[in-house]
């Protein structure tokens, strides 16, 4: 098995680097970019994480995390011992990414994938003022909010759940919406979408009420519409521990008390 592997550049990631490279043959995918790999060993945290499957989805190949920050939710726990038969062990999970394609005031097109979430954002004290639309039908003609955000069940528990959205069972086809901090209407939760849908939001009054727009760590600024839909392309293929699997996590994550 030809494993490569890239490291955050954290003293406790650039250690384990450093340990694993002493009992393994790996490739340093930093400085080797063309080599041929079959998996890609990634050392880091959640957010190191989400940037390597940024970098090299493209290449097909799985990812196997081992944590070297805080939360790990993306990733396996850190071990030495046993590494190859435990990648050899591992499951696979398939992630869909969102595509977002964001359109600013200077007439500037952006586009982008997100395998979290795609979220608009208050630019100023003043909220947002979004219209949305779910294939082109209008919903809700103004969301006064500090913001509002689409998931994918792999992001739901991420973001998404600390502004009260639900989390999404992994396997579903289906898309969290969620606003941030609503005013009007006041009521609204939010909703759970089927993954076909396509979403379209429009910046009502945005040189009064500017709003930005970030998919995963990717920010735009400025924006008047933003659409996202799920890719049917583009997975990104994450490998984790039997005793570790994701979808187990997103179930946990839901009957926690704090």
């Amino acid at each position: 098995m030809k494993l490569g592997i890239i490291a955050d550049k954290s003293k406790i990631a650039r250690d384990a680097f450093d340990k694993l490279n002493t009992l393994y043959s790996l490739i340093d995918i930093e400085k080797e970019p063309n080599s041929d790999i079959e998996v890609l060993i990634i050392l880091g945290g959640d957010g190191f994480m989400l940037h390597s499957m940024h970098n090299y989805y493209k290449r097909e190949i799985p990812f196997y995390g081992m944590n070297c920050g805080t939360i790990g939710f993306l990733l396996n726990e850190f071990k030495i011992d046993n590494l190859l038969q435990r990648i050899k062990n591992s499951k696979q999970t398939k992630i869909y990414p969102l595509e977002m394609k964001a359109l600013d005031v200077s007439g500037n097109n952006h586009e982008i994938l997100a395998f979290n979430e795609v979220s608009m954002l208050r630019e100023t004290r003043q909220s947002t003022d979004i219209k949305i639309l779910i294939d082109g039908k209008e919903r809700i003609t103004n969301l006064i909010a500090d913001g509002i955000l689409v998931s994918t069940p792999a992001g739901s528990s991420a973001y998404n759940f600390s502004v009260k959205g639900p989390i999404i069972p992994l396997n579903s086809d289906l898309l969290a919406l969620t606003p941030i901090s609503p005013f009007r209407p006041r009521q609204w939760r939010g909703a759970l979408l089927n993954a076909s849908h396509k979403l379209e939001f429009i910046i009502n009054n945005y040189e009064k009420r500017p709003v930005s727009c970030v998919a995963d760590y990717r920010e735009f600024r400025d924006v008047k519409k933003v659409e996202v839909r799920q890719s049917k392309n583009n997975p990104a293929y994450i490998l984790f521990d039997e005793h570790n699997l994701l979808e187990e996590k997103i179930l946990t994550e839901q009957f926690l008390a704090d």
